[in-house]
């Protein structure tokens, strides 16, 4: 261990000196918070509400908007606080606390789709079978609540353990490039030895494609396969069931590439507002987009959404 220190504080170094614009920035990231707030709160109470949305894929849907709402709330109100003032230090326990709930939200997030794109495999593939197989019984049973529940629990206990191993490092230095905390700009900042640290975030890395994008692949897949044996009626279901998913993940994906390149690659020619908007689109974009995509894509949650405010459904 060389040259260590206790360090009480980070400092959150991406800020920079922003002056006047700093309003400007607010103001954004203000309407942007509200906007994910209204838009995703909204379809969370539409699908409480409306009975007939009390299906399986509708209550993915509900997780999948609860998450988003999760995520958004440990990037936002920190985001606009320190846009605010003049000093960017984050306390320790604070980051580790964001970086917690930053990582959790980006493995439920993946657990999430990788669930809707198996909801969608066997409604397609097993058309047949389907309501016996995605039972939504109850608000604590059924299969379609188990698999929620697992998609919490999972990406709690990988997370868990990648906070009790970051506790216990020794530091060198406290400045991080970036507008939030995330492990891997922590880890790199350690004096003692991260061996353990690299070990399980590999490990978690292995675990979450194997559980989430690889059966993710196998069900669309084996979609496409049914599809191209199929008439033209269950090819447009496909299409207008999958679409928004595909889109969903597709987004969350590219999202999650910008950091993890810009984690281990010199992105110092970039433009500092590029590498900071590149740094949250996860958090931004898919929270933002997706329900307003479902709420548009979706004929039974446009309606639903009418219904509950008032509105004519039919128009």
């Amino acid at each position: 261990m060389e040259n260590s220190t206790h360090y009480e504080v980070f400092r959150l170094a991406a800020y920079g000196d922003i002056g006047q614009m700093k309003y400007f920035y607010f103001a954004v990231v203000s309407v942007l918070y509200f906007v994910i707030i209204l838009a995703n709160a909204l379809l969370i109470g539409v699908i409480c509400i409306e009975r007939s949305l009390h299906e399986p894929m509708y209550l993915f849907l509900c997780a999948l908007f609860v998450n988003q709402l999760y995520g958004s709330t440990g990037l936002f109100p920190a985001l606009m606080f320190y846009l605010l003032s003049d000093t960017h230090d984050i306390s320790l326990l604070y980051c580790y606390l964001q970086i917690y709930v930053l990582y959790t939200y980006a493995i439920t997030e993946f657990c999430n789709l990788a669930v809707m794109s198996y909801d969608r495999y066997i409604s397609i593939c097993y058309p047949l079978q389907y309501n016996n197989i995605m039972t939504p019984k109850t608000i604590c049973g059924g299969v379609t609540c188990g698999l929620i529940l697992l998609s919490w629990v999972y990406s709690f206990f990988l997370n868990g353990i990648v906070i009790s191993l970051s506790l216990r490092l020794q530091f060198c230095g406290n400045v991080l490039d970036r507008v939030y905390c995330d492990n891997y700009s922590v880890v790199k900042l350690a004096c003692s030895n991260t061996m353990l640290n690299n070990i399980w975030g590999l490990l978690v890395t292995v675990l979450y494609i194997s559980c989430t994008i690889c059966p993710t692949i196998y069900s669309y897949v084996r979609i496409l396969q049914i599809c191209l044996k199929s008439s033209k009626e269950t090819k447009q279901k496909a299409f207008n069931t999958c679409t928004p998913h595909i889109a969903s993940l597709l987004n969350f994906l590219f999202g999650c590439l910008f950091v993890v390149l810009q984690g281990r690659y010199d992105t110092a020619h970039l433009p500092p507002i590029l590498r900071t908007i590149l740094l949250v689109y996860f958090l931004i974009c898919p929270p933002l987009f997706n329900p307003l995509m479902y709420g548009v894509r979706m004929v039974n949650i446009r309606q639903a959404c009418k219904k509950v405010l008032g509105l004519n459904p039919e128009t």
